[in-house]
């Protein structure tokens, strides 16, 4: 396989808390977490609220500064980079943001909005700069006669093509899709999926895909990241996770789908019992011994170690290998 687009090693993401104005300890956000992305492929990175895979993401692109580890993007370490230094490397990471609603300007045009990137990069001509924003709404599927209108024009899936056009503008190698789809009506949600589907055909550009859909990271990914309590618990191939999970915690989540069904007790589902324990101070051995119903004595005393138990298919959990079967 080829090397790498972004290489995530044993990074960690903590935030002081305070209490009194003194030191109280941290939220463990992102602990101890490695992976990798490779050209033209798409990620998924899946989890409850809170398990930290957009601080994750966020730490990728440099938008958050790494406690500990390493972020490697093209064969470059950029995790203590200046911003001097990662200025020519921001036209190869850029980012789709959660909410098409507060992350566009209210006070630009279209055009501006799109074509702020090329003034940040000094790329382009006024004139030409033009004709590249009407070049980018075309191919995101919005006429070029709105160039001069404001976002409140727009309607949600609108407004999220106008801020994938933006992430395009620079021609990108690798895009953060945090949730792109998640304030959207479900009708227009197949529309901005299809459309990064097909961005990423003719463009080859890489995805980290961030989400708490499963039916979404699978329609879209290649691979599939579970992620919980700040840790990566189960890394493989879409089919293998949904077909040969090897984590209690993936398969809580997959068993939670809902499904279509005319018989009322096809519908049921099983929950994770209890609560998400908290990141400040999370439980010793297994993070998730608390909640998981297979739990033994050694879950709870020894931290499983992120394994190979297929190739391709990587597990944290002391028995992958039965559930895996």
């Amino acid at each position: 396989m080829n090397e790498p687009l972004l290489s995530v090693r044993h990074v960690k993401k903590w935030f002081a808390v305070r209490s009194m104005g003194r030191p109280a300890g941290y939220v463990k956000a992102v602990n101890d977490v490695s992976l990798d992305i490779y050209s033209g492929e798409t990620l998924g990175i899946v989890g409850e609220s809170g398990c930290g895979k957009t601080t994750l993401g966020r730490a990728m692109i440099r938008l958050n500064e790494v406690t500990d580890g390493q972020i490697i993007f093209n064969g470059q370490d950029i995790t203590h980079m200046s911003e001097k230094q990662l200025r020519p490397l921001r036209k190869d990471m850029q980012i789709i943001f959660q909410d098409p609603y507060s992350s566009l300007n209210p006070r630009m045009t279209v055009g501006d909005i799109v074509s702020e990137p090329f003034r940040f990069q000094k790329l382009y001509t006024p004139a030409e700069r033009i004709e590249r924003v009407k070049e980018l709404m075309v191919l995101c599927g919005l006429d070029p006669v709105y160039i001069r209108r404001y976002p409140h024009e727009f309607s949600g899936g609108q407004r999220q093509r106008i801020g994938i056009a933006r992430a395009l503008a620079l021609n990108p190698k690798f895009i953060l899709c945090d949730e792109p789809v998640s304030a959207l009506d479900v009708s227009v949600q197949s529309q901005v999926i299809n459309l990064l589907m097909d961005l990423q055909e003719k463009t080859g550009v890489a995805y980290a895909f961030i989400s708490h859909n499963l039916n979404v990271v699978y329609h879209m990914s290649k691979r599939i990241a579970v992620m919980y309590l700040g840790n990566l618990v189960e890394l493989a191939d879409r089919e293998e996770i949904y077909r040969h999970s090897a984590h209690p915690y993936t398969m809580a989540l997959l068993d939670a789908i809902p499904k279509v069904s005319f018989d009322a007790a096809d519908t049921l589902h099983s929950s994770i019992q209890g609560d998400l324990p908290s990141p400040v101070d999370p439980p010793s051995g297994c993070v998730f011994h608390t909640r998981c119903p297979h739990a033994c004595e050694r879950c709870r005393q020894e931290v499983p170690q992120m394994r190979e138990i297929a190739p391709g298919h990587f597990s944290a959990c002391h028995f992958a290998e039965q559930y895996a079967k």
